[in-house]
């Protein structure tokens, strides 16, 4: 069992360690001039899994966010033509928003940035250190701990 002392160190671990990736997906975003902050980098991911183009509120939902925060991102992206709203088909009260051709393309940059990132963040572990830390995340992320083959 762990002490008080420990999990609070844990804590901070954690929370030094999200603001070290959010710093270095930042630069390398910056670094490719895509034009997109980290948070509507993160709102172009999750347009991406949708099969059709969802509302702002399923948005807000998903990413956890008010629905004011949505508007926000999407005026921006919008703005950069990376995506645009479009009225319902079944209900003219609704405004649903999708990807344009800039936005899949920058979605494309995105990987890359983002696999540039974490190869910088990963660079001290070996791949058995790699694995296990995947095992960890899962298991903090899920809540309960994960099987692995």
């Amino acid at each position: 069992m762990t002490s008080p002392d420990s999990d609070g160190l844990l804590a901070e671990q954690l929370l030094r360690l999200t603001r070290r990736v959010h710093r270095i997906q930042k630069r390398h975003l910056e670094q490719r001039d895509l034009g997109v902050t980290p948070a509507q980098s993160r709102l172009l991911r999750t347009l991406a899994h949708y099969a059709s183009p969802p509302r702002m509120a399923d948005l807000a939902e998903r990413l956890e966010v008010v629905p004011r925060a949505v508007t926000t991102l999407v005026d921006g992206l919008e703005a950069s033509g990376k995506v645009r709203r479009v009225a319902d088909p079944t209900n003219r009260r609704v405004t649903r928003i999708e990807l344009t051709d800039e936005g899949h393309g920058t979605l494309r940059a995105l990987r890359g940035a983002r696999r540039s990132a974490a190869e910088e963040i990963l660079a001290p572990l070996t791949d058995k250190e790699r694995a296990v830390l995947g095992v960890l995340l899962d298991t903090l992320i899920d809540g309960e701990a994960v099987k692995r083959c």
